[in-house]
């Protein structure tokens, strides 16, 4: 929209990692070293671990490794690592092609065939690595399993080489008393930093050339808020400037300053506007209209109507419910949602158990992710510290969180600001896994819930047979929505095909009756 405006060929801020806007810093080269260090012979068999804060590159540069592999060197990209002991190594397995047919699925069985194939990978002399993305998000049974993988070795040599990549939280969970093998065997270490402001005004000029900008369109007091806004942290200094571009373009304004910056980074913060940023709303909802009306379409504002939550005068009632709302209550909300489920096996589960009959999955995502869910998810919040509350409904403005038997309204402005996009989703499953080879009425169902998806169905035979091109369609089924690659469905695939979703509780809107 803005781009010919500032003379920019492409959206120069897109949060989307483009390895053509890649700017490395020096912190972001020393991180790199240690990732190559990883990947090359320095390693020497151990672990290399990369941790920082959300948004400051870790991903982009994991790609950046991928690109600069050696031509002996084999890679096992993991980057959904929620997985039991078993998933991991049949996940592993799929990422280096490694047929695992003929055997029972059983730990013993899959390390077998991962050990052989390193031998005869070490005897051609290439090197095998092992990358895991948000390793924080490992179980302990995990991370012990991933120990376990370095004891596969010669005499003279380990066969594989793990990288660990995280948020800070990863060298929390590795500082446990039973994980101390494992930390003892980690060779390397990098904490990524945000860029100081020097670097982030250099960031930000890099994106703007390869957009094919002329000139920079902030001003000096804006790149200086730009900074001070994001504090250095790349993803934000991308939304951030994105917005402010474009603000400055419904203002025909060349020049953008501090104070559309600052105005900027409110919004998407959610924050009240000032008086001298109150126009910014308006902007950008009225650029946000004339794009919908222009493509025909109309804006429908959901309404939730749950009991009031706000007393008269002080603080709104749901902070200090937020204040008392633990874990072991959401659990107790989530498992009120299903016949016959338990809240004690809900917690068994959200903690990385395996419980029969039942399934959790930790995730990460936005408002829209868990649209696409379209469960009652349990959000974890980081304001209250660790604090869990269930989302019951979701509206343009509001959500519907339940505590205690109620409903409690909250703007979503002020929610942003406690939840970091970490929540939890629990729901009845089998635990069955279906591969190709596999047959019977589970997979002819799994086929029939693959001809319902949008926008991409299966168009194929809605047979019993899980054959090959129903696993490429699972594939890119799974690539669309973020999951493992490996062609395998299990819970996760299962709950975005919507498997669960038959006699299930959904979020509710206006026509659900909330």
């Amino acid at each position: 929209m803005y781009e010919p405006f500032y003379g920019l060929s492409e959206r120069p801020f897109s949060i989307t990692p483009n390895p053509r806007f890649v700017y490395l810093s020096q912190r972001h080269r020393d991180a790199l070293a240690h990732l190559l260090y990883g990947v090359g012979q320095g390693g020497s068999g151990g672990f290399v671990q990369l941790t920082g804060e959300v948004g400051t590159g870790k991903t982009t540069l994991c790609r950046v490794v991928l690109e600069q592999v050696p031509e002996n060197t084999r890679i096992a990209l993991i980057l959904n690592p929620m997985l039991s002991p078993a998933e991991l190594l049949r996940a592993v397995c799929h990422e280096l092609e490694i047929s695992i047919e003929g055997t029972d699925g059983s730990l013993q069985q899959l390390q077998e065939r991962l050990n052989t194939y390193l031998l005869e990978r070490h005897a051609e002399g290439e090197r095998v690595v092992l990358i895991i993305d948000e390793a924080q998000n490992m179980s302990r049974e995990g991370l012990e399993q991933i120990r376990l993988l370095t004891n596969l070795e010669t005499a003279t040599d380990k066969l594989l080489q793990i990288i660990l990549i995280g948020q800070p939280e990863l060298r929390e969970v590795l500082s446990r008393p039973e994980l101390r093998q494992l930390a003892q065997r980690i060779t390397a270490r990098y904490h990524l930093d945000p860029l100081n402001e020097d670097e982030t005004e250099a960031y930000i000029r890099h994106r703007l050339q390869i957009a094919g900008a002329e000139r920079c369109p902030f001003t000096d007091d804006g790149l200086r808020a730009i900074y001070l806004s994001s504090e250095g942290v790349p993803r934000l200094v991308n939304i951030i400037a994105d917005r402010a571009l474009m603000a400055g373009y419904a203002r025909e304004e060349e020049r953008i300053g501090a104070g559309l910056v600052r105005a900027a980074a409110r919004e998407v913060a959610g924050e009240e506007q000032e008086q001298d940023g109150g126009w910014l709303r308006g902007v950008i909802a009225a650029l946000a209209l004339l794009v919908v009306l222009a493509g025909g379409g109309a804006l429908s504002w959901l309404m939730l109507q749950p009991r009031e939550s706000a007393p008269q005068g002080g603080n709104p009632a749901w902070e200090a419910m937020l204040e008392d709302a633990g874990a072991q209550a959401a659990w107790v909300e989530m498992a009120a949602l299903w016949p016959g489920m338990d809240a004690a096996e809900v917690d068994r589960a959200c903690r990385g158990e395996i419980v029969e009959g039942l399934a959790c999955l930790q995730l990460r995502g936005n408002w829209s992710f868990v649209r696409e869910i379209d469960l009652p998810v349990i959000l974890r919040l980081a304001d209250p510290a660790d604090t869990y509350v269930l989302l019951a409904g979701l509206s343009e403005g509001d959500a519907l969180l339940r505590h205690g038997g109620q409903d409690w309204r909250v703007p979503r402005s002020q929610l942003d600001r406690r939840w970091r996009g970490d929540l939890l989703v629990a729901w009845p499953d089998t635990g069955v896994v279906l591969k190709r080879g596999d047959s019977g009425a589970l997979v002819e169902r799994m086929k029939r819930l693959a001809a319902e998806s949008t926008p991409q169905p299966w168009t194929g035979g809605v047979d019993a047979t899980y054959d090959e091109p129903f696993r490429d369609w699972v594939v890119a089924f799974q690539r669309r929505h973020g999951l493992n690659e490996d062609g395998v469905i299990g819970p996760a695939t299962r709950l975005f095909l919507r498997a669960p979703h038959g006699d299930a509780p959904i979020l509710l809107t206006e026509n659900d009756g909330a």
